[in-house]
């Protein structure tokens, strides 16, 4: 029984290892982004078919235009009917990264971050108490 028992910490800790990292990654790349890309104005044109993101199209500082999906459906009451325009912070290094400015998700990323850990404590604690 113990073995089972260690078995499934080590999958607990696992998943909850990987929700912590995933929490972790999300939340720096949106600080990164926002601190240090590009701000510009993005047009919001309707979602293809199929898709319920609407996409942005924006003009890059070298002058290119890109068009790539929101990073939220509109059903979280961000401001994305088409035809609006919205302030969006883009990574110079890879353009194609975007956050939208004020609507941030670090609540989500910090949520995975709480659940990831303590779920990776829940396992550590089962490993410990199956010996």
């Amino acid at each position: 029984m113990d073995a089972v028992q260690i078995v499934f910490a080590g999958f607990t800790v696992l998943g909850g290892l990987v929700a912590l990292l995933a929490g972790a990654y999300g939340l720096n790349r949106t600080r990164r982004i926002s601190a240090a890309g590009q701000v510009v104005t993005a047009l919001v044109k309707a979602a293809p078919p199929g898709a319920d993101r609407p996409l942005l199209q924006y003009e890059t500082a070298d002058g290119q235009v890109l068009e790539v999906p929101a990073p939220a459906p509109p059903t979280r009451g961000l401001p994305l009917t088409p035809g609006s325009t919205v302030r969006i912070s883009y990574d110079p290094d890879d353009p194609r990264e975007v956050v939208l400015s004020g609507h941030e998700r670090t609540r989500i990323d910090r949520g995975f971050m709480i659940v990831g850990a303590i779920v990776l404590l829940t396992g550590l604690t089962l490993a410990v108490t199956a010996r």
